[in-house]
């Protein structure tokens, strides 16, 4: 096989896979619908040839040796409808992942329902700063590389750090993408219920991850989160070594004499119970804590020092939108988080008190996903914005999707939030409507904002415009300092 084709190739992780190929020495190309800057830019800097469309001339003219299919793609899609009928071989991208890029290689996978990029993006830093011939595959844009996946440079012997999605695999293969990823160590940072699209319920979810840790080799190790009780439950199904982390005293790495400062956070690690040394890393806040937590025990278990992990920490970039500083907007810190999950909207909203105490935190949230925009965690997500002081609810990502009792009611939180002293402001399905509702948005922050606050965008879209509108308000501001 020499000649790839990857339908879908616009893709965050498509389009990081298809380079990690074309490293590889394979003939790369691919399409997609509506592929914008920066991904057309990347695939176009890359040298891979890519169509805007789906249409048979694609394939025809590409003449590949197999088709690689996006996990977006189903049954209608015209490319993949004249593969089937030409009878061609068809290959998820996890396979592809699989057998070319981990292949040899032992392979370190970081699962969980959060903190999957952070933690993979770090643990492949502490890895490549110390010299390890290294590999691997992260689902955001990490901040230390110019890609998101890459091949290891010697093929066999060394690691790949994969970030393990428990998504599905494809239309043909409904497998959680992870259980291709021939895991030796693995790391799950936290199991909670999401992606309520794929899957019915938290069990359903969990007998996933069942079948994910049995996958670990007896001389393997699985590193789970210690307060995590589903993580706990599952690791009762590790045939492998298992290693508890956390903060508290009866997890096997232990972060204890914790420090949190606007500049980040510095504490002692322990093994079980005994020092191994005291750490400080730029990164803020208890999630992130254990998130290196996880990390570090990754690496000092392949053999890495403290000193070379402590030069990493300190060297570490947080990938895009997590946290991300965008910049000063009106005297107030712009922030922008990936988070969506009512335990990630909280875990970010108490990080950021934690870094900023004496300033007023202005959360704003768009529901954007499957399970967001349902009303199944509709009582949790009051509580979530405990540490917000103002919260802007964005509208409801193609509401028509449900039907009026399914739908998450932000009206009701609103209510809620209100009852607890907080500032509200919620987008209406009418103003919804509007591809730029974020200006609503925008008009209503420029009222209630004052220097010194923080507010964070929490979305993996763009607001209704509103991350564009603020970015250009950042930008004039920078343009008045000069």
């Amino acid at each position: 096989m020499t000649k790839l084709y990857f339908i879908g190739i616009g893709g965050t992780a498509m389009g990081a896979v298809a380079l990690a190929c074309r490293q590889l020495r394979f003939e790369v190309s691919g399409s997609d619908a509506n592929v914008y800057p920066p991904m057309s830019d990347f695939l176009r800097d890359s040298g891979i040839t890519y169509y805007e469309g789906f249409k048979e001339d694609n394939i025809i003219n590409a003449n590949p040796d197999t088709i690689v299919v996006g996990n977006s793609v189903s049954r209608g899609n015209p490319e993949l409808e004249f593969a089937l009928d030409m009878r061609m071989t068809l290959v998820s991208m996890p396979e592809i992942i699989r057998d070319y890029l981990i292949a040899k290689n032992t392979s370190i996978v970081i699962s969980g329902t959060h903190g999957k990029t952070t933690t993979s993006s770090l643990t492949a830093w502490i890895l490549d700063s110390a010299g390890v011939n290294l590999g691997f595959l992260i689902g955001g844009i990490p901040g230390n590389y110019n890609q998101g996946c890459r091949p290891a440079p010697k093929p066999e012997n060394g690691y790949f750090v994969s970030e393990g999605d428990e998504y599905d695999t494809a239309f043909f293969d409904k497998r959680s993408k992870f259980l291709l990823y021939k895991p030796t160590i693995v790391v799950i940072n936290n199991l909670e219920f999401d992606h309520a699209d794929i899957f019915s319920s938290l069990d359903d979810i969990k007998k996933s991850f069942r079948l994910f840790v049995r996958l670990i080799p007896r001389n393997g190790l699985l590193l789970a989160a210690n307060e995590d009780e589903n993580v706990r439950e599952i690791a009762n199904s590790a045939f492998s070594k298992v290693e508890t982390y956390g903060l508290r005293h009866d997890a096997f790495w232990q972060a204890t004499d914790v420090e949190y400062s606007e500049s980040g956070t510095t504490f002692t690690l322990l093994k079980n119970g005994n020092i191994i040394d005291k750490f400080t890393t730029y990164l803020s806040g208890e999630h992130n804590l254990k998130n290196t937590l996880a990390a570090i025990a990754v690496g000092l278990n392949i053999g890495i020092t403290s000193t070379q992990i402590q030069d990493a920490l300190l060297t570490f970039k947080l990938p895009k939108r997590r946290l991300e500083t965008i910049g000063i907007w009106r005297g107030c810190t712009v922030i922008d988080d990936f988070a969506h999950h009512p335990t990630a909207i909280a875990e970010t909203l108490k990080t950021l008190k934690q870094k900023y105490p004496q300033s007023r935190i202005i959360a704003c949230f768009e529901p954007r996903s499957n399970t967001t925009t349902r009303n199944i965690f509709q009582k949790e997500l009051p509580d979530s914005f405990r540490n917000a002081d103002i919260v802007c609810f964005g509208a409801l990502n193609r509401p028509e999707r449900y039907g009026q009792t399914e739908r998450l009611d932000t009206v009701l939180i609103a209510e809620t939030l209100r009852s607890q002293g907080k500032i509200v402001q919620i987008i209406s399905p009418v103003e919804g409507t509007s591809p730029s509702w974020g200006t609503t948005v925008f008009t209503f922050l420029e009222k209630n904002t004052k220097p010194k606050d923080v507010i964070v965008l929490l979305s993996n879209g763009d607001f209704g415009g509103l991350r564009a509108v603020l970015k250009e308000g950042i930008g004039k501001t920078i343009n008045e300092v000069k």
